[in-house]
């Protein structure tokens, strides 16, 4: 096989580096699949990754990227074999096993999840794992008995890529959704999304949390954690589900046991990484089914590798809204 494009992620001088290279397959890390990428997506944790702004990397030097999907070339597992389509991420993808940035893939089989009927490789990555990511919020949120009938549902981060996907699959699912946003430029965008009211952060006075205030939400997904996740638990209603999935502003916050003791209030706590394979299955399928987005080309921007390190530069400055996906195949 000829050598093909990656973009990799080196520990050079205490620094890391990104960079496009030309790589051979023997090259990439071992693994029972090796998968044609068609397509890939940028995440705040591959921004992250690549900048060396988070310590994301475990193993240097990696091929960045932690979504791919393509065809599968070759496979020593039964489950798999040439010409299906499929999606690889999480694990170790992009962070200690070579990823999605790159024409070809290898990955161990246990990682790999058919490609679901009713979606495209393109809207798979158009997903990617920050609409993976929405998703399993939503089916966890639903799982503790959220019902549209129960009250409205708040996003924070809305704008981002888990927020805008979070935003369209519970509003086409019947929610009655409200966008919390810093960017009161983005209001026609976010109602576009099926947003029916969005509300600015600088309208919350994050200075005077309670313990218990008055009771809103029946569910809520937190991108941002620190201040606005506090808040956010003492204005759930009794019985509301708030699924913790992104630490944007802050990894820490502060709370009290008040609204899970005397609200019934579940704080659910999204890991997209591990999620077991049957679960991970049932998430895609319904991402392709009744939770598929309504309104992924009005929040998705095509790139290519090259224009990675630009891209990277604007989603950590919060420059950047919905979903970015990255082409790979000629």
């Amino acid at each position: 096989m000829a050598k093909f494009k990656a973009f990799r992620i080196f520990s050079e001088e205490g620094k890391v580096q990104a960079r496009l290279v030309d790589l051979e397959l023997d090259e990439l890390d071992p693994g029972e699949v090796v998968i044609r990428t068609a397509w890939s997506s940028v995440n705040f944790k591959d921004a992250l990754a690549a900048t060396g702004t988070g310590k994301i990397i475990r193993r240097f030097p990696c091929v960045g990227g932690v979504d791919g999907c393509g065809t599968v070339v070759s496979s020593s597992d039964a489950r798999f074999k040439p010409g299906d389509s499929v999606i690889c991420t999480s694990y170790d993808v992009g962070v200690s096993h070579d990823g999605g940035y790159a024409e070809f893939m290898r990955v161990p089989a246990a990682w790999v999840v058919p490609l679901p009927r009713g979606m495209s490789l393109y809207e798979s990555m158009a997903l990617g794992t920050a609409g993976y990511t929405a998703g399993l919020a939503v089916v966890r949120m639903e799982h503790e008995g959220l019902k549209p009938a129960n009250g409205p549902v708040i996003v924070t981060g809305a704008t981002g890529g888990v927020g805008s996907v979070a935003i369209d699959i519970l509003a086409g699912a019947g929610y009655h959704v409200v966008a919390l946003t810093g960017k009161e430029s983005e209001t026609d965008y976010l109602k576009a999304l099926g947003a029916k009211e969005v509300m600015l952060r600088t309208s919350l006075d994050l200075s005077k949390i309670k313990p218990l205030d008055k009771a809103t939400w029946a569910g809520a997904v937190d991108n941002l954690g620190g201040d606005v996740l506090s808040w956010l638990a003492g204005t759930m209603q009794v019985g509301g589900a708030l699924a913790s999935i992104g630490l944007a502003a802050s990894h820490t916050f502060n709370t009290t046991v008040m609204p899970f003791i005397l609200r019934g209030v579940s704080l659910l706590g999204v890991d997209s990484v591990n999620t077991p394979m049957p679960l991970r299955q049932t998430v895609w399928e319904r991402l392709a089914t009744d939770l598929k987005p309504r309104h992924l080309e009005t929040m998705t921007t095509n790139v290519g590798l090259d224009q990675l390190p630009a891209v990277f530069e604007r989603i950590l400055k919060a420059q950047i809204k919905g979903r970015t996906v990255v082409k790979l195949a000629g």
